[in-house]
């Protein structure tokens, strides 16, 4: 059946939900991050928590880096992990997109990436990580969360993103992959 013909409750548990729906279940969870927990949604500071974790384990001494000598980020880097708000919120995201993935019947694993693609997927993450944490956050803490507490750094992290966009456009095709056309569906 396809997504526009599925009834409401099918919609919700195989998709296609509408933008608008989409866009509602986002600023619900948002505010629910922010009652529950005081602070805006993020999620990349958890991948700074994770790889000193990491950082320390292989012999390295996180504890003196800058970033980890402010106060509230000591606190976070000798606590627990699961005490951590964002390493919760990621752990909750990466299980979400599995149940929705097979509750959507799109759940695989794939065996055969090409090296191409796989470079590109690597680079680009890399990339997307170090260009959020210099920005304090990604599209929900930096964006988002920016925008919607009325932060100047919201709107220069979308303006730059665009840019990021249109230059992740252009490199595509050097690693074998299509660009979207016009006439290409949201979903």
């Amino acid at each position: 059946v396809p997504p526009s013909a599925r009834t409401t409750a099918a919609r919700v548990l195989r998709g296609s939900w509408t933008l608008w729906a989409g866009a509602l279940v986002l600023a619900v969870l948002g505010a629910g991050v922010l009652l529950v927990s005081g602070g805006a949604w993020g999620v990349t500071s958890a991948f700074a928590l994770w790889g000193s974790r990491i950082a320390d384990l292989l012999g390295g001494d996180p504890s003196g880096w800058a970033y980890w000598q402010q106060a509230g980020n000591a606190a976070q880097l000798h606590g627990p992990v699961l005490a951590d708000k964002n390493s919760l919120t990621d752990f909750g995201i990466m299980i979400g997109a599995g149940v929705a993935a097979a509750a959507g019947g799109v759940w695989t694993l794939h065996r055969s990436i090409p090296a191409r693609t796989a470079l590109a997927g690597v680079l680009g993450g890399v990339l997307m990580g170090i260009g959020a944490r210099m920005a304090g956050g990604c599209n929900i803490g930096a964006y988002l969360a920016g925008i919607a507490s009325g932060s100047l750094h919201g709107w220069i992290w979308g303006a730059v993103a665009l840019l990021g966009t249109y230059a992740g456009l252009k490199l595509r095709p050097l690693f074998g992959l299509g660009n979207p056309k016009p006439t290409d569906s949201v979903c």
